[in-house]
């Protein structure tokens, strides 16, 4: 199930989910251009579990405090894929959160909705030494203000089951409910498992739950 565009029109320019997205673009294909010392820029700039719970920054080190990664961390994406498939969702469902927040409430909310959900999988994983990157975590936080604002707005989506494809028009709650449903089972399934990389499922829960709950308050007032 992979959605492609809402039916809901923006109001104003979504200035800041673009920058994001061009942004994040621009640091991966930086980090692509690294070559052998890509795997530095990743452990340097991702947020590593263990270093963040003990307080230490071991080599290679950043410029500041290294919960600063918990930021940085959120511009590197692990492939093509990864990107693509994150900046997807920012774009179909950013536009409109931003359109109910404006432009610098977004933005603080992206970022608090990723720093959640970072430390949501930190609880999870404290002693992972493995980096956590990627944007999710932020964009979860987008998908829940979304469904909760917006649960009946129709995704055109595009179905794939084996040789069935098909693109068709389901509500929001269909689409990301059912993406949120997979998170927790996934979440679920990797509790007790050995630490290895993949994906971190509860930077995913986390991030959704505080986007449901933080979007009461960063909502612009409705007026008459």
């Amino acid at each position: 199930m992979i959605p492609l565009k809402d039916d809901l029109p923006g109001r104003i320019f979504p200035l800041i989910t673009v920058s994001l997205i061009v942004l994040n673009s621009l640091v991966f294909f930086y980090q692509m251009s690294l070559g052998r010392d890509e795997e530095v820029f990743v452990f340097k700039y991702g947020a590593i579990p263990w270093e963040i719970t003990h307080h230490v920054d071991r080599n290679p080190t950043v410029p500041f405090p290294v919960q600063g990664t918990l930021l940085t961390s959120m511009f590197l994406h692990g492939g093509l894929f990864h990107l693509i498939g994150n900046m997807l969702y920012l774009w179909i469902f950013g536009n409109n959160i931003e359109d109910a927040m404006g432009h610098l409430r977004f933005l603080i909310f992206y970022f608090v909705c990723g720093v959640i959900a970072a430390i949501s999988h930190i609880l999870t994983s404290p002693n992972s030494q493995i980096p956590m990157i990627g944007a999710s975590g932020a964009i979860s936080g987008v998908l829940g203000a979304y469904i909760w604002l917006h649960p009946q707005a129709r995704i055109l989506t595009l179905l794939i089951f084996g040789f069935f494809i098909r693109i068709v028009k389901i509500p929001a709650l269909g689409v990301l409910g059912f993406w949120i449903i997979l998170q927790l089972i996934n979440g679920t399934l990797s509790l007790g498992l050995k630490e290895g990389g993949g994906v971190a499922w509860f930077a995913h829960i986390g991030g959704f739950i505080a986007g449901l709950f933080l979007i009461h308050f960063f909502k612009k007032e409705e007026t008459p």
